[in-house]
């Protein structure tokens, strides 16, 4: 195939473990599982953090938080930081966004460089390189401290040109309910049951789908599309006749156990004792939470084969690589958690499908890859697709290409690494952590999974071979000290990779060994025989001789002074 198309999806908040191609036992999605036929899913794909805007920026930069720097939600990505749309430009292909980023562009940054906020460069720098079909980060907050999002964002205008007659239509219709006349916001889980106070067309997942279409059907190729839904992220509600499919029945059994919460690692046990998971311990409310959560998956799907459909019946799916991921998991009362924040399989662990209609791949369709995933992998894998090499020395991730055509590399991965900056929580507050010391790093590899606090609590471990559902840390027993002392040496090899030299490739490298030398920089040459003819030719021969206007100088310079001449 000489020229694709990517189709880059990405769904919010969405577990890995609520497909039906992964096992959900009563959560139909036939349209996942029909690229999934199609592809290659893989089942060790892991994100570089469970929170947001850290995830996405390791998405979109093909780099780890600690490389960036962008370690949580509304965290600035740092002006000049090459992304996604960067790469993909420089080979040919355009990249624009449709949906969510939770990019913070770097304004100050921008103004140090004199860079307009709404030239072509300024608008990518603050789109994370994408050029923006329609960026809508789906949060529309209204608090008593100001505002979270815009309230006149695309979504929200959408709704009002339907009538849709408030401030804020995503929160009062889109994600809110009635009841006996009064508002019944979604921002409560105890309205979860009930559905959204809106047509179903009219919300957020269809209305992005009919974008995305709308895209398509203009797009002239190569194009790399990021169609990035908000849903199922919370607020947990549903339009009808999303809001009533399911019922307490068709719930998961809980992976939780008493044993967690014995001897608990004090970073852990900060978390399980906020607020959220507060919540989630509450058995009506987080039976009302999931039902909801799976009524939007249930839609996203729906959506999903909406947008197939279209593919199929525009010829666009013989051209277009299907990417389906999320940007982390959902904890929905599991560990005795709620939301994401730490590293258990269901925050950190995430779906990712890839189809690709190259007869190359034609070998692995409806296939499961257990290698070990980063979503920075994306990136690299783009630029392949692209036709372009992968700039490694930016990059941190892998190109997936070989394992889609069915090729491992001896030398694939060994660990998967993520990272979390708990700095503005309240936990970090509750356990006195400095800011620089509220800071988490994931590392696993395949059987072992290690929690390291750079604040100096003591590592969680898991064993997943014995313990799937991570019921028991054995950080602290002496049994397990081989595998945490291996892991804290992958640790180390991670911590000294390196991050920072993006702007000279090894390439670039290997062409300057020896090259002042080459330049006709001769340091500590002693004789003019130590180099070749093509290093000294510059700089030997027969002696050029100028006119001088003083006599004295020219004596000087032939080595003889006037005592000399005289003799």
């Amino acid at each position: 195939m000489s020229q694709k198309n990517i189709l880059f999806i990405m769904y919010d908040q969405l577990r890995f473990d609520y497909l039906s191609c992964a096992g959900h036992m009563t959560l139909t999605t036939p349209n996942f599982d029909r690229v999934a036929q199609r592809g290659v899913r893989f089942t060790n794909a892991y994100v570089q953090s469970p929170v947001c805007g850290a995830s996405r920026m390791s998405t979109y930069t093909g780099r780890y938080v600690a490389s960036h720097g962008a370690g949580w939600n509304k965290f600035p990505i740092r002006v000049g930081e090459v992304t996604l749309g960067d790469h993909l430009r420089q080979n040919g292909m355009s990249c624009w966004l449709l949906g969510k980023t939770h990019m913070q562009a770097d304004e100050e940054g921008m103004a140090r460089l004199g860079i307009p906020k709404d030239s072509i460069i300024g608008v990518r720098q603050s789109e994370c390189g994408f050029d923006p079909w329609v960026r809508d980060d789906g949060l529309h907050g209204n608090g008593w401290d100001g505002d979270y999002g815009e309230n006149d964002g695309p979504y929200n205008r959408y709704l009002k040109e339907k009538g849709y007659d408030t401030a804020n239509p995503w929160a009062t219709y889109a994600n809110g309910s009635v009841e006996n006349g009064r508002l019944a916001s979604g921002w409560f889980i105890e309205n979860a049951d009930k559905p959204a106070n809106i047509r179903e067309e009219d919300s957020e997942t269809p209305w992005l789908t009919r974008e995305a279409i709308r895209f398509i059907d203009q797009a002239t190729g190569p194009w790399c599309a990021h169609v990035s839904f908000i849903k199922p992220h919370w607020p947990y509600i549903v339009p009808a006749p999303y809001h009533d499919m399911y019922g307490p029945d068709d719930i998961q059994p809980l992976i939780r156990h008493e044993a967690e919460r014995e001897n608990a690692n004090p970073v852990y046990e900060s978390f399980f004792t906020n607020k959220i998971a507060e919540t989630f311990r509450d058995d009506e409310a987080r039976n009302k939470a999931i039902i909801a959560y799976m009524g939007l998956i249930k839609q996203c799907d729906d959506q999903l084969g909406a947008l197939l459909d279209h593919l199929e019946a525009t010829g666009r799916d013989r051209d277009t690589v299907i990417v389906l991921t999320s940007d982390h998991g959902d904890y929905l009362g599991d560990h005795w958690l709620g939301e994401k924040d730490l590293f258990h399989e269901v925050s950190v662990k995430v779906p990712l499908i890839i189809a690709d209609p190259d007869p190359a791949c034609d070998a692995t369709r409806g296939t499961a890859s257990d290698a070990l995933v980063e979503q920075i992998d994306l990136a690299p894998t783009f630029v392949e697709m692209a036709g372009g090499t992968p700039p490694m020395h930016i990059l941190e991730g892998r190109s997936l290409v070989p394992l889609l055509a069915g090729e491992r590399p001896a030398n694939w991965r060994q660990y998967v690494i993520s990272e979390y900056d708990y700095a503005v929580t309240p936990m970090a507050g509750r356990l006195g952590m400095a800011s620089r010391d509220a800071r988490l790093f994931m590392v696993y590899d395949g059987r072992y999974k290690m929690m390291h606090s750079a604040g100096g609590h003591r590592p969680m471990l898991f064993d997943l071979e014995s313990d799937p559902d991570e019921y028991h840390d054995r950080g602290d027993d002496p049994a397990f000290r081989p595998a945490l002392d291996r892991l804290y040496g992958y640790l180390h090899e991670w911590g000294l990779r390196m991050s920072q030299r993006v702007t000279m490739s090894e390439a670039d490298i290997d062409r300057k060994k020896g090259e002042p030398q080459r330049e006709g920089v001769l340091v500590g040459v002693n004789r003019e025989d130590d180099l070749g003819e093509d290093f000294t030719r510059h700089y030997t021969g027969p002696a050029r001789q100028i006119h001088f206007e003083r006599e004295e100088d020219r004596r000087v310079l032939g080595g003889l002074s006037s005592t000399d001449e005289s003799e």
